[in-house]
């Protein structure tokens, strides 16, 4: 593991003296093998399908496609086509001394990533990291084992053809190699996990090297008072439905008192595509005034799409077709539950009042917080960025979607002509 590490570290010094021309050359010629290959790669996929569970959440983010393969070809073509991220100057000043400082962005090295059954990561983070300057590490969860070989493959044929190093992208693939990972400190420059708690967690409380999250997603929509019906239900079915195992999927509705009369017609689109409403008490009249009738399985949906939720209903990241539903009194209710609840990564608010928009936007402490839009469009893609390596939750050096800018660092180049220090 050490003199691979090492292998690493000295490509990355290579990769660092490309030009930006040869690592988009590199990034076109994997989108170009991507689109080749697609039966290999589908191959490779089918076998880690088979060892999961359809039924299982993160079936949906490992399975790959042709449409999926050809989405990620045009994502490394869009990464290759963006501007280089290194070489910026951030900051420049002349002192009175006449020393002339400028700060310029430089790329981290080497890039741990460590992430689950989501194959499509080992093309995304290769991608942002060769165009960053760095090498990467890749430690890839056992469901996807033989979609990422085969993906690395790809990849060190790609670096192959224009003479760099396989070494520059590394694959690990024993639950042990997470360890040691996580303790490679002058080896590896920087570890981003991206997964569950559990993993992020683990990787936080035992890393050596310094870490950047990128958390769960707890994310709520508030449907406000003031909230035009109409966009809500586009944007709560669009939040909760488009695709229910990624992250910024919404898992908790928030709503005020005075809009309950409109749950049934909120509810319909999600129930007509099989979601599971775990719905607050004080929702519950709409359906009935009595508990016998309000939970009595002949009313439509009750006791089997529509449930009684429970302490454990909120707070919960479900990727999958479960929601559930809060009632508020006020704006300062739903901001109060999204404080508690809420993991700091996308909120959304629905309503046509100016005043608490803005509240909104201004209070929640989230990367990504959103007026009148379905919190789906938390992605480096939809943000202009190229493809991501996650979003990130935390508040120092990153925040929000984690694409080039945020995966390099910078050094201050000082320029004089003989000055000594009194």
């Amino acid at each position: 593991m050490t003199e691979e590490l090492y292998e690493v570290k000295e490509a990355s010094k290579r990769i660092a003296q490309l030009t930006d021309e040869e690592r988009s050359a590199v990034l076109c010629e994997l989108a170009d093998m991507t689109e080749a290959r697609m039966a290999d790669l589908l191959q490779a996929n089918a076998l880690d399908l088979k060892r999961m569970d359809p039924a299982n959440p993160n079936y949906d983010r490992l399975q790959l496609t042709e449409a999926r393969l050809r989405d990620i070809a045009a994502d490394l073509r869009k990464v290759a086509s963006l501007p280089s991220p290194l070489g910026r100057e951030l900051k420049h000043s002349i002192l009175p001394n006449g020393l002339e400082l400028t700060r310029v962005s430089v790329p981290f090295g080497v890039i741990g990533i460590i992430f689950e059954a989501r194959p499509n990561v080992c093309f995304d983070c290769f991608a942002l990291c060769l165009k960053a300057g760095s090498a990467c590490v890749l430690k890839g969860g056992s469901d996807a084992k033989d979609s990422c070989t085969a993906i690395i493959s790809l990849i060190h044929e790609a670096l192959r053809h224009h003479d760099l190093p396989a070494e520059s992208a590394l694959l690990l693939t024993s639950h042990e190699d997470t360890d040691r990972l996580l303790a490679a400190r002058g080896e590896v420059d920087l570890i981003i996990p991206r997964g569950s708690n559990r993993l992020i967690n683990y990787v936080r409380d035992n890393a050596r090297v310094p870490v950047i999250e990128t958390g769960a997603g707890v994310v709520h929509c508030y449907v406000d008072r003031a909230a035009d019906l109409q966009k809500a239900i586009a944007i709560v079915v669009n939040a909760k439905t488009r695709r229910v195992s990624v992250c910024n999927a919404l898992d908790c509705l928030i709503i005020h008192r005075d809009r309950l009369a409109d749950l049934p017609t909120l509810f319909e689109p999600l129930l007509s595509k099989g979601v599971t409403i775990e719905l607050d008490e004080r929702a519950c009249p709409i359906y009935g005034t009595a508990e016998s009738h309000i939970w009595d399985t002949r009313v439509p949906y009750m006791g089997q799409q529509i449930i009684p939720a429970s302490e454990a209903s909120f707070g919960t990241e479900f990727l999958s077709l479960r929601m559930a539903v809060k009632v508020v009194d006020s704006l300062d209710e739903a901001l109060e539950h999204i404080a508690r609840y809420g993991s700091g990564h996308s909120e959304s608010i629905v309503t046509e009042d100016p005043a608490a928009a803005q509240r909104f936007l201004t209070e929640v402490d989230a990367a990504c917080v959103y007026h009148n839009a379905p919190t789906s469009f938390t992605d480096g893609g939809q943000f202009g960025l190229g493809a991501e390596i996650g979003i990130s939750t935390q508040k120092l050096h990153a925040r929000g979607p984690m694409a080039l800018e945020e995966i390099t660092t910078y050094k201050w180049l000082i320029r004089g002509n003989g000055q000594t220090r009194k």
